[in-house]
């Protein structure tokens, strides 16, 4: 699973650099003064999910309000639970819904589980983490997926009558397509945005598990992770039509791996908006 996560331009700069700086600066002033004050108006909360194997440390958002609202899970990538994902949890709450991203690496220690630059272009930088993401198995996926849900559908915040949204970015996609398969009756949309090893040969390969989803699925493909391994889009658009599933599988030209994490050194702030575009479409649809 690990060597499958390790692809040209995966390099994440934790600090603050001065492209970073820029880069937040850019997309703040495309920010509507809508958008801002809506952001300004989420509750955002450190909660701590009861699991099987522990307690994860999270971050739920919520609107301010009465509600209730769909609810949504996000995976994390490699490097886990921090402040870009908890910017992200903040955006998509203002949108109007309830958001939990949890520390997929609890098992290990809370986050943040890296502090400082992070290159993986360094051995002793992805020793840091390869490790924690390898003892993440198909069995620990679900038992996770089935307990964060369960919170998720705990909190009085949580329209129970509509239908849950679960995305993930590089390791979590696989995660996202165990959660959508695992609980198929409560997700209802399911996105995945440069997922590392969905297609595998392995008799635990995520894409195997499409057979058991009923979401409507959207998977955006990194430019460099498609010229790596070209058949895998197509395995997985075979998997999703033999499924009778609604589900898009694009990739996007010219931006390569981590192309949505801002801070991130491919971060394509053009192509990342418009991946937020079609996962807040796909959201509009399903989680009624």
């Amino acid at each position: 699973m690990c060597d499958d996560l390790i692809h040209q331009g995966l390099t994440h700069d934790l600090s603050i650099s001065r492209r970073a700086f820029s880069l937040g600066v850019a997309a703040t002033a495309v920010l509507t003064s809508t958008a801002m004050q809506a952001q300004s108006q989420v509750v955002e909360k450190d909660v701590d999910v009861p699991m099987s194997s522990g307690v994860a440390d999270s971050a739920l958002f919520y609107p301010a309000g009465k509600g209730p609202w769909p609810a949504v899970l996000i995976w994390t990538d490699i490097l886990g639970l921090r402040p870009v994902f908890r910017d992200m949890g903040r955006r998509l709450a203002a949108q109007g819904y309830v958001v939990l991203v949890p520390n997929p690496f609890y098992r290990n220690r809370r986050a943040p589980v890296v502090d400082g630059t992070f290159d993986f272009s360094k051995p002793e930088d992805r020793a840091k983490v390869m490790p924690m993401a390898a003892a993440l198995t198909a069995d620990a996926n679900i038992s996770d997926a089935k307990s964060l849900i369960a919170f998720l559908d705990s909190l009085p915040q949580t329209n129970k009558k509509a239908k849950i949204g679960v995305q993930g970015y590089c390791m979590g996609g696989p995660l996202t397509f165990r959660t959508a398969a695992t609980i198929p009756t409560r997700v209802g949309a399911a996105a995945t945005f440069h997922g590392g090893g969905l297609v595998t040969d392995k008799p635990d390969s995520p894409h195997l598990s499409i057979p058991k989803m009923k979401a409507e699925v959207y998977c955006a493909v990194a430019d460099n992770d498609d010229k790596r391994d070209p058949a895998a889009k197509d395995k997985l658009k075979e998997a999703f039509a033999a499924a009778n599933l609604t589900a898009k599988v694009e990739v996007y030209t010219g931006a390569n791996h981590g192309w949505t994490v801002k801070g991130s050194t491919p971060y394509d702030e053009a192509a990342a908006e418009r991946a937020w575009t079609e996962l807040t479409a796909l959201y509009q649809r399903r989680l009624v």
